[in-house]
């Protein structure tokens, strides 16, 4: 393996970290701001209003995009077992 190869296999690696994470961060996200908004509009002060539901809802996006990781991982796996084949 030459550095221009390790390098891509990298790129993919990193590329792949954010498709892996993005669903279930923008879900905390969004669930986030709706909460802090919730509280501005409403005035309500508590501080661990926000985790409960972020962590349910977290949970629920795991469970909604596991096959679509899976899918992704097993993807980036035969990938990289073709290129040590190829070796």
């Amino acid at each position: 393996m030459n550095g221009a190869e390790v390098l891509d296999v990298a790129r993919d690696a990193i590329w792949l970290t954010l498709q892996l994470s993005a669903p279930v961060l923008i879900v905390g996200l969004v669930v986030g701001v709706s909460i802090g908004l919730f509280q501005a509009l409403t005035q309500i002060q508590e501080a661990t209003l926000v985790y409960a539901p972020k962590i349910v809802a977290i949970f629920v996006s795991l469970l909604i995009f596991l096959p679509l990781m899976g899918a992704l991982m097993g993807g980036f796996m035969r990938q990289i077992a073709a290129r040590i084949a190829a070796m």
